[in-house]
C-alpha cells in the first residue's frame, strides 16, 4: 500500500510586517469597494498577541517579500471576481 504524499505546494512566509485587524478590515474595505461603516468594539481584544512570522534567516538568504499586503489582496480580490463570473 502507498501511503499518500503531504502537500508541499505552500508555504506560509511573512513579510516581517504586522498589522492590526482594523487595519486589515479597512484595507479589506478598501480593496473590495464597500461603502458600509466598520465597527469595531473596543472592549474586545485585536486578535492573537503575535502573529508576526520571523523572516530573518529568508532575508539572510536574499529572499525579499515583492508583494504587499495591499497589492496582494488586490490582485487576488481581482482573481476572485474574474473567476467568480466565468
Amino acid at each position: 500500500m502507498q501511503l499518500a504524499q503531504p502537500m508541499l505546494s505552500h508555504i506560509n512566509i511573512g513579510t516581517g510586517t504586522e498589522v492590526t485587524i482594523r487595519e486589515l478590515a479597512e484595507t479589506i474595505k478598501q480593496v473590495a469597494g464597500f461603502q458600509g461603516q466598520l465597527r469595531f468594539d473596543s472592549n474586545q481584544p485585536d486578535g492573537t498577541p503575535r502573529k508576526l512570522l520571523d523572516v530573518s534567516k529568508l532575508n539572510a538568504l536574499g529572499w525579499q517579500a515583492q508583494i504587499g499586503l495591499l497589492q496582494g489582496l488586490l490582485e487576488t480580490y481581482q482573481w476572485f471576481i474574474k473567476s467568480k463570473s466565468m
